[in-house]
C-alpha cells in the first residue's frame, strides 16, 4: 500500500515570485518577514526538512531562525515552486497543484461599500424571502460578526461581506437564523453570482448572544466552482484510490474526486484528524489537509505573532507523522500562495511557495526552482501510474 500525504500550509509563501511586481507584491516574503519580526522564532523540524534552503532558491535569502534540535531525522527533498495561474487566490493555487492551472483570473467584488451590485442583492433577497442584508463590504469575518451580530439577531438580516479573494461570504447565527437556511441562502447566492465569475460563496455560521462574544463554528461550507478539467483527485478516485479531504479541501474542489470528507477547524484538530486518517487509510490513496489558520486567522489580519506561533505549533506536531509512514509513503509540505503579515492591505501576496518532500524512500536532494505548482500533481500521478497532465514535470 502506498500513500501520498499533502500538508497544505495555506498562505505560507517564501517570496521571490518573478511576476510579483504585476500584483503589487514585489518584496513580499511571508516566511522571512515573520522570522525577522518575531523574536526567538524557532521551527527546527521544518528547517531540518530544508525550508531555509527552499527560501534560498526562491530569493537567495535565508530566514533568521533561533536554532533548536530537530526531532525529525529523515531524508528530505526541498525546493520552491512558481505559480502560473492568473490569480493569487486559494482556488487557483489548489487547482494548479492538482494539475489544473487557472489561466484567467476570477471576478472580484470591490472592497468599498456597497461591494455588491444592488440588482444582485435584490435578486438574492427576493428568492430567499429576505427583507434585506447587513454589511455589504469587504471585512474580516470575525470582526464583522462582532460589529453586526446583535443587529442580525434583531432584524433577521444576514451579514454579507467579501474579501480580497473571489468570493461572497454570508454570516448568520447557526441557531437563530438556522444552519440549513443559511446553506439554502448560499446555494441561491452561488447561482446568482455566476454572471460575475465569482469563485466561491461561503457560509459562515456563528453562535453567541452579544457583540464581542460571537464565535464562528466549524460548520463553514464553501460553494465553489468545479475545476475546469479533471484534477489529480479526480484521476485518483477514478482509478480506485481513496482521496481523503480534511478541512476545506473538499469545498475547494467542489467535492470532485473526494471519497471521504473530514470536517475540522483549528491547527490542533486539523493535525489530530490528519494523523487519524493516515492511521486509518489501509489502501492506496491520498490524504490532503488544508491548514487554513495561517491564511484566515493570521495572514489576512496581518498578525505576525499569531502566524509565528502557529508555525511553531505546526512544527512541533510534525514528528508525530513519522511512526505512521509506510515504506512507499511520501509526504509533501507546501502552500497555495503567500499572505505576508507585514505587507500592506489584507490581500494575499504573490510569492513562490516551498515544497518539502519526505518519506522512507525519498532521497535528500534539491528539487530546484519549479516552474509550476503542477509539478506536485505530475509527481503523484507518476507515483500512482495515473495519466499525466502534460503541464508540469515530476520531481
Amino acid at each position: 500500500m502506498s500513500r501520498a500525504i499533502i500538508l497544505m500550509m495555506d498562505s505560507f509563501g517564501v517570496g521571490g515570485a518573478k511576476d510579483a511586481r504585476a500584483f503589487g507584491d514585489e518584496g513580499a516574503n511571508t516566511f522571512v518577514h515573520i522570522a525577522e519580526n518575531y523574536p526567538r522564532f524557532s521551527i527546527p523540524n521544518l528547517e531540518a526538512l530544508g525550508l531555509n534552503r527552499a527560501s534560498l532558491l526562491a530569493t537567495g535569502k535565508e530566514a533568521p531562525l533561533t536554532r533548536a534540535e530537530a526531532k525529525m531525522n529523515v531524508h528530505a527533498a526541498y525546493g520552491c515552486m512558481e505559480e502560473i495561474s492568473a490569480g493569487k487566490d486559494t482556488i487557483s493555487g489548489h487547482w494548479e497543484m492538482a494539475g489544473v492551472p487557472v489561466r484567467q483570473d476570477f471576478g472580484h467584488f470591490p472592497p468599498q461599500y456597497p461591494s455588491f451590485p444592488q440588482e444582485l442583492v435584490e435578486r438574492i433577497c427576493k428568492r430567499a424571502g429576505l427583507s434585506g442584508i447587513l454589511g455589504n463590504k469587504a471585512a474580516s469575518g470575525t470582526v464583522i460578526i462582532q460589529e453586526l451580530g446583535e443587529e442580525h439577531l434583531a432584524t433577521g438580516k444576514p451579514i454579507f461581506y467579501t474579501s480580497a479573494d473571489s468570493n461572497l461570504q454570508i454570516a448568520a447565527h447557526e441557531e437563530k437564523f438556522g444552519l440549513e437556511r443559511l446553506y439554502e441562502l448560499c446555494e441561491i447566492a452561488f447561482e446568482e453570482v455566476k454572471p460575475y465569475h465569482i469563485a466561491r460563496v461561503i457560509a459562515r455560521p456563528f453562535v453567541g448572544e452579544k457583540n464581542g462574544a460571537f464565535v464562528r463554528t466549524k460548520n463553514r461550507h464553501d460553494y465553489a466552482l468545479s475545476p475546469l478539467a479533471p484534477t489529480l483527485l479526480d484521476k485518483a478516485k477514478e482509478k480506485g484510490l481513496e482521496v481523503v479531504a480534511i478541512g476545506k479541501i473538499s469545498d475547494i474542489y467542489a467535492g470532485s474526486g473526494v471519497t471521504k470528507k473530514v470536517l475540522a477547524s483549528g491547527l490542533e484538530e486539523l493535525w489530530d484528524k490528519t494523523l487519524e486518517e493516515i492511521k486509518n487509510l489501509d489502501a492506496d490513496g491520498i490524504v490532503f489537509t488544508n491548514f487554513v489558520d495561517f491564511d484566515m486567522t493570521w495572514g489576512h489580519r496581518r498578525d505576525v505573532k499569531g502566524y509565528a506561533e502557529g508555525l511553531m505549533y505546526f512544527d512541533s506536531r510534525l514528528p508525530e507523522i513519522l511512526p505512521l509512514l509506510r515504506d512507499d509513503d511520501v509526504v509533501f509540505i507546501t502552500a497555495d500562495h503567500g499572505c505576508d503579515p507585514t505587507w500592506t492591505g489584507t490581500d494575499h501576496t504573490r510569492e513562490c511557495v516551498p515544497v518539502l518532500m519526505f518519506g522512507p524512500n525519498v532521497k535528500p536532494q534539491s528539487l530546484g526552482r519549479r516552474k509550476t505548482y503542477a509539478d506536485i500533481a505530475e509527481t503523484i500521478a507518476l507515483k500512482f501510474a495515473l495519466s499525466p497532465f502534460y503541464i508540469g514535470t515530476p520531481f
